[in-house]
Formats: C-alpha cells, structure tokens, sequence
C-alpha cells in the first residue's frame, strides 16, 4: 500500500518513538513552529521547524543517524523529509501527524 505522505510501509508514529526510547542514536524530529512545539510535543523529540531546515547541519550532524519527521498532519513533515534527503541525510522517514502519537505530551 502507497501512502502520500511516507511512501511504503511508513513506520508508525508508535513504532518510531519506541525505537527512540530504545536507541539514544534515533531522533525523533518535530518540524513544527516553535509555537505549535511549546503547546505539545512528544518527549524527547527535537524542534526543527520546516522554515529553518538549514540549521539542520548544527543540530543533527550525523547524515547517517535514523531521524523520524512528525508534523501536525504529515505534509511539512513529507516535505522536511525529502529536503533532508536532498541535504544527504540518508536515513530519514515521515511519521506523519502528531495525532497517531497517543501518549503524554511535554510542554
């Protein structure tokens, strides 16, 4: 099964925090305004916003480390994720929207 926003067989948001929680080397990477951020986000994730993909070299150096995108519906983070990939990050997926994370969010 396709799907738009991740392409096939997309990890899900469950899956990807797990994966975090399990591996210190995985990131989970929020690209949501520092204001959507600040409302909620999952713990642990990092703020990177879509607009200010640039200062991704400072803040996530390993081209090789596994980053899993989230957004609020999937589309800023289906488009983080293939700029990131045109940057070279080689091991980066969309997780989609914020919303098929169900645990406790941090403020």
């Amino acid at each position: 099964m396709f799907n738009f926003f991740g392409g096939k067989n997309r990890k899900s948001m469950a899956d990807a925090v797990k994966e975090c929680g399990e591996n210190p080397s995985v990131c989970l990477v929020d690209v949501r305004s520092p204001e959507e951020y600040r409302g909620g986000h999952v713990p642990g994730a990092l703020n990177l916003p879509l607009d200010n993909l640039q200062a991704a070299a400072g803040l996530l150096p390993d081209k090789n480390a596994q980053l899993y995108l989230y957004c609020l519906s999937g589309a800023r983070s289906a488009m983080a994720t293939n700029m990131l990939r045109r940057m070279g990050y080689v091991n980066c997926n969309n997780v989609g929207g914020i919303g098929g994370y169900s645990g406790k969010l941090e403020k």
